[in-house]
C-alpha cells in the first residue's frame, strides 16, 4: 500500500485543523468521538457481510470505508498511525520468533 494510508491519515488530520465547509471528514470531527465510533461499528458490520456472501468489490469497498473511519478515529484520539506501524513491526518480529509446542500422547 505504499504511502497510501499515510497520505489519507494527513488529509485527514488536515481536515480536523482547517475546517472545509461540506467536508464529511470535518462532519465527522463536529459530531464527536460517539459518531466517529458509531460509523467505525457500521463498517465493520457492512465488511462482515460484504466478506460472509463473498462479493468481492463489496469486500474491498467496505475494507476501504472501515479503513477511512479508523482513521478519523485514531485522528480524533491524537494516536498517529505511525503508532499503529509500530506496533504492526513489533508483532511481526514476534511471529519470526515462535515458540515450540510439545505435543504429548497420554496413551503412551
Amino acid at each position: 500500500m505504499g504511502n497510501t494510508i499515510k497520505d489519507l491519515f494527513a488529509v485527514i488530520e488536515q481536515r480536523k485543523e482547517d475546517k472545509i465547509e461540506g467536508s464529511y471528514t470535518c462532519y465527522l470531527f463536529e459530531k464527536g468521538i460517539d459518531k466517529i465510533l458509531k460509523k467505525c461499528g457500521e463498517e465493520c458490520t457492512e465488511m462482515v457481510i460484504a466478506a460472509k456472501n463473498e462479493n468481492r468489490e463489496d469486500i474491498v469497498n467496505e475494507t476501504c470505508d472501515l479503513i477511512y473511519h479508523i482513521l478519523v478515529m485514531l485522528v480524533e484520539l491524537g494516536v498517529g498511525v505511525e503508532d499503529i506501524e509500530e506496533e504492526l513491526v513489533k508483532r511481526t518480529q514476534k511471529q519470526l520468533n515462535l515458540k515450540k509446542i510439545h505435543v504429548t500422547n497420554k496413551d503412551s
